[in-house]
């Protein structure tokens, strides 16, 4: 134990020299990464039964991109999917002067159509670990996702040192196909969609096989990949003696996942490309939407190989984990110890124990003091009409068939409910977060939260009990084109008066966080980017079934280029705006 603290303290150290001498200027100029994709449907057997997946040009997962800071990224995406429309979304990257190319349909664009090419086209400003994925209907569960890496401009240096580097992408996975899922979720009464039969890592799981069959009591046959090259295990080679960075990133439908190597220490040192105040742990949480990057010494036993593991956290985990290995020993031995053990999964004091670690690198920005307005909002699950819904301070997300930024920028009328949603629930004072709504009230929507432009918003994620009794579930949410400062958590029902525990201190920059069963989280954010931007649950489901909601600030400062507006936004009332008024170049 006294070897790893002086471990920890030293890594501290050193990123906080590193982050203080870190090079502010590029010596070598930004370069423009073209790239181009079509998206169809694929015969795939990601965990070794075969199903159809969304492959980007025949490959699942899609291609990872790897860019510098200040890179631009030029993605000519072409759609061949005979039915339905498309969209990517670029996740994490605030796409600071170009919100059409966000990828949220409805909200900064058109979805492309069957056999429509799009041009995303946008820079990259910062670095860190981030993804992509689909953000139309449940593309994101049919595996339209990939990773995108920016590394630090030429020149600068990352505030940590390292020997290699590894990149895991987590997902889910059901055999149930998306649009089946779809219309599950869609009928009253609603068809759950069940927990998902497997855990992928980059794309690759096991179903009723396990590579630790040996250490199991239950009856589970050893895995075979004879043939299977699609679904065998991702390993991770490595050296002993060596530091490693291992990226992570959670692009699941709807699963938390808990992160373990065996008998490794992990040291997180960044969430959502943003540098974290070093801390060592043996397991990590991370939830849908989240990255991190963690470092790892091979420090152990080099004639030994040891398991990594993913285990479902926050739901009474139906699924087995998904393990690889770590390899020391080219000749692909198993370990002579069982997989790490994971928290039991509704061990939340753990969960909040870990969130409550994650603070910003000496030197990050600090937030404001004060904030101009703040939004609190409720979640509920409802019953409208017979169908299960969620809502968001009574109002159940029902996008519009025009994109908010074209209709907001051009003043189009009538293309979205005119009144927004309020700032608080209206009865919150009296409302019992412990119970099921008593009564149903909730109604659809598609009204906006207009910001004021520049200036500082203060959001309070409250959470509640579902219809069923005693059950409130874990939601991880995140906000499209801004990072947020995470300024706490708390048990039970938020007041004004919890402000007073808020972390101005050193709250870390994230784009998304988590709100525990009957808690609140706390997040403040500055309104200066320009656009329409989706605030949202981004557990799949819970979206589809009306989990978010939509912030605008500056729309009408947006310059958006005549052939982009006929590109992104020429759909809807929009589409017809733009004929009749050939705006030309805004």
């Amino acid at each position: 134990m006294e070897q790893v603290n002086y471990y920890l303290i030293n890594m501290e150290f050193l990123v906080i020299l590193l982050f203080s001498s870190s090079s502010s200027s590029s010596s070598m100029a930004a370069t423009i990464k073209h790239f181009k994709w079509h998206v169809e449907y694929k015969h795939w057997s990601p965990d070794g039964v075969e199903g159809t997946v969304l492959a980007i040009n025949g490959r699942f997962p899609g291609p990872t991109i790897r860019a510098r800071a200040g890179d631009t990224i030029n993605v000519e995406l072409t759609n061949k999917l005979t039915t339905e429309g498309l969209v990517i979304h670029w996740h994490g990257i605030p796409q600071i002067g170009t919100p059409w190319a966000d990828g949220t349909a409805s909200i900064s664009q058109c979805p492309i159509n069957a056999g429509e090419t799009f041009v995303y086209r946008f820079k990259v400003p910062k670095a860190g670990t981030y993804f992509y994925h689909g953000h139309y209907g449940m593309q994101r569960s049919a595996g339209l996702y990939g990773s995108l890496i920016v590394d630090v401009a030429e020149g600068e240096t990352e505030p940590f040192r390292y020997d290699g580097e590894f990149n895991l992408l987590l997902s889910d996975w059901w055999h149930k196909s998306s649009h089946d899922q779809d219309l599950d979720l869609s009928s009253a009464p609603m068809r759950w969609i069940g927990e998902p039969q497997s855990l992928l890592i980059n794309g690759r799981g096991q179903f009723n096989c396990s590579l630790a069959a040996h250490f199991s009591k239950a009856r589970i046959s050893p895995c075979s990949f004879r043939g299977g090259e699609q679904y065998a295990p991702y390993i991770l080679h490595v050296r002993p003696n060596m530091t490693y960075r291992l990226r992570l990133a959670s692009t699941t439908a709807l699963s938390a996942l808990n992160f373990a190597i065996g008998e490794h220490k992990l040291v997180v040192v960044e969430g959502d490309g943003n540098y974290l105040k070093p801390f060592s742990v043996d397991n990590m949480d991370i939830y849908s939407g989240e990255t991190y990057s963690v470092l790892f010494t091979t420090n152990q036993n080099p004639s030994q190989n040891y398991f990594i593991s993913i285990t479902v956290r926050g739901r009474e985990p139906k699924t087995p984990p998904a393990l690889t290995l770590l390899n020391y020993d080219d000749d692909h031995r198993h370990p002579t110890r069982p997989p790490p053990v994971a928290p039991r999964w509704d061990d939340y004091d753990a969960s909040i124990a870990f969130s409550n670690k994650i603070l910003a690198l000496e030197g990050s920005p600090k937030p404001p003091s004060h904030y101009h307005r703040r939004i609190v909002l409720l979640n509920t699950q409802n019953l409208i009409d017979g169908y299960t819904k969620w809502a968001i301070n009574n109002v159940s997300l029902v996008l519009p068939t025009t994109p908010y930024l074209g209709s907001i920028k051009y003043g189009i009328p009538n293309a979205f409910d005119p009144k927004g949603p309020p700032d608080r629930f209206g009865d919150e004072e009296g409302y019992d977060i412990t119970r099921p709504a008593p009564i149903q009230t909730a109604v659809y929507g598609s009204g906006v939260y207009v910001l004021r432009f520049n200036t500082t918003v203060d959001v309070v994620l409250q959470n509640a009990n579902v219809l069923k009794a005693n059950v409130s579930e874990i939601h991880p949410w995140h906000l499209h084109g801004h990072d947020f400062w995470v300024l706490g958590y708390g048990a039970g029902k938020f007041r004004d008066v919890d402000e007073a525990g808020f972390n101005l201190r050193n709250p870390p920059l994230r784009n998304t966080a988590v709100v525990y069963p009957y808690g609140w989280t706390a997040l403040r954010f500055v309104a200066d980017n320009p656009g329409a931007w989706a605030f949202h649950c981004h557990i799949e489901p819970h979206l589809h079934m009306g989990m978010g909601t939509v912030f605008v600030e500056g729309a009408r400062r947006v310059r958006i280029p005549t052939p982009v507006a006929a590109e992104a936004l020429a759909c809807g009332l929009t589409g017809k705006w733009l004929m009749s008024h050939n705006p030309g170049h805004h």
